[in-house]
């Protein structure tokens, strides 16, 4: 507890005087000050969401990793807890790792990752399952017959972590990522109780193709009657514009059999076609929805907000489903309009010809839609976050069906070039924007093409523009809100 305190104590002093930072976001969750990356143990419990990060609450690099621990009445507003896991017995000396959280007999229960360092370079390692619990969902207390699974699988090696667990039936199930000479894969365990783990085997793993060395973050669920087993695999090859990113996040479509403990499953995707989004994690709310959280940053990437204290952050919630053939769609919950707090842009059926300013903002919500009439029309889009030397642009390529993200000029940091992802449909076309202070997430008609990236533009930059080359289109509907900050207590 004394290390907790210390930690929450250190956290919380260098937060004062960085709550003003520029690049600060104003709704999406991060931590007082330091360190954070991927989102744990995402549950409703007890009338309440909770959304732990990995967190090193003694410096603005990554290090040590604790629980950094937030909670909702809404998935908008925020309030800053206690830091809910810290290292300090053997088994997680070195860091307690990522992992989930489910609810057992009204006790919010923790399982995640133990890592231990056997060499001070950081290559050897030994990583366990552990499991913490509590009952108020603030205080946490680690049980006594940890770590619950010990042994490395026959099928893996002792990169072994991030346990997802739920429940079906009578059974617990885990999945977690490993790897086993240079090859990514998920292994399946099952429980009666959580702590005595049965072995079934590999999941999925990479045969040989361009799928990665390790896969991070596993989480296998149903949606819409099939089977989705998301990962995060470490070493994928760029592809054209494929698999841009250092590290990736995506998924397989299949079917799982509680019977065989098979997963039948087809081709991998990406998710978030952007420059910050990896180590994804679901959960199921009380009205069905399948809710999606991500680290909104990228490894080994510049990040200027270090400067002032603080690095990392997660996306806004997002609600997944599965279109006719297979395609996940990823779309803002609802929720979020209780961020608007004024609409300052309301204009409806616009002829924009090369460019036109239509709003300032820094924190804002766009929805935009576009119609294709002119036949020499090239592209068309915004640019958001504009200044006199600056420009986040988001460009609808006609010639190639593209979705097409540039950053090279979004201010300072890590550039990063252009993203792209695909479009089925380009005649109509409906953005829907989140900026925040050095974020933008762009959800493209009905959230089949989605881009999450970090920007770091001057304050000032705030100019937001409809553009078009080679003719004229026509947007149809542009509203814009100012939106209003997420956090209660910080």
């Amino acid at each position: 507890m004394r290390k907790i305190q210390s930690a929450d104590a250190a956290v919380s002093e260098k937060g004062a005087a960085i709550r003003e930072s520029s690049y600060r976001l104003g709704y999406h969750i991060s931590a007082p000050s330091n360190w954070i990356n991927d989102p744990n143990g995402l549950i409703q419990f007890k009338g309440e969401y909770h959304v732990f990060y990995q967190h090193h609450p003694f410096g603005e690099d990554w290090g040590p990793m604790y629980w950094g621990h937030v909670k909702s009445k809404d998935l908008v507003h925020w309030e800053q807890l206690p830091i809910a896991l810290a290292l300090f017995e053997e088994y997680d000396c070195d860091g307690c790792f990522s992992g989930s959280a489910v609810e057992v007999d009204g006790l919010l229960t923790l399982i995640y990752t133990g890592n231990v360092w056997l060499d001070d370079q950081q290559k050897e390692l030994k990583q366990v399952q552990c499991i913490a619990r509590s009952e108020d969902g603030i205080s946490f207390t680690k049980d006594t017959q940890n770590p619950v699974l010990e042994s490395v699988p026959e099928d893996g090696s002792s990169h072994f972590r991030d346990p997802k667990v739920w429940k079906e039936g009578s059974f617990w199930y885990m999945v977690l990522g490993t790897q086993k000479d240079g090859l990514g894969k998920v292994v399946l365990y099952r429980s009666e109780k959580l702590t005595d783990w049965e072995y079934c085997g590999v999941l999925a793993e990479n045969r040989n193709e361009n799928l990665g060395f390790m896969w991070e973050c596993p989480d296998l669920f149903e949606l819409g009657g099939k089977h989705v087993l998301l990962i995060s695999p470490e070493g994928m090859e760029q592809e054209g514009p494929l698999y841009a990113n250092l590290k990736q996040t995506g998924y397989f479509i299949g079917d799982f059999s509680y019977e065989t403990l098979k997963f039948d499953y087809g081709h991998f995707e990406e998710l978030d076609k952007g420059h910050d989004f990896y180590a994804a994690q679901t959960f199921l709310d009380d009205t069905g929805r399948r809710i999606l959280i991500a680290w909104m940053d990228m490894w080994e990437q510049e990040m200027p907000s270090k400067q002032d204290g603080w690095a990392g952050a997660l996306t806004i919630p997002r609600v997944l489903s599965l279109s006719e053939d297979n395609r996940m769609f990823m779309n803002p919950i609802a929720e979020l309009e209780a961020l608007r707090a004024e609409k300052s842009v309301s204009l409806q059926e616009i002829t924009v010809e090369e460019e036109l300013t239509i709003g300032f903002a820094d924190m804002a919500e766009i929805i935009v839609e576009f119609a294709v009439e002119d036949p020499a029309l090239l592209a068309f889009g915004l640019k958001l976050r504009c200044g006199a030397e600056e420009e986040t642009v988001l460009t609808i390529d006609l010639s190639s069906s593209k979705l097409i993200l540039n950053r090279d000029n979004s201010g300072i940091g890590p550039g990063g070039g252009i993203r792209e992802a695909d479009l089925s449909k380009t005649d109509r076309v409906k953005l829907h924007i989140f900026l925040d202070r050095s974020s933008a997430e762009i959800f493209a008609n009905g959230g089949e093409a989605v881009m999450t990236s970090r920007i770091y533009p001057k304050k000032n930059s705030t100019g937001i523009k409809l553009f078009a080359s080679g003719g004229k289109v026509c947007a149809q509907s542009v509203n814009v809100w100012k939106l209003n900050e997420g956090y209660v207590k910080r």
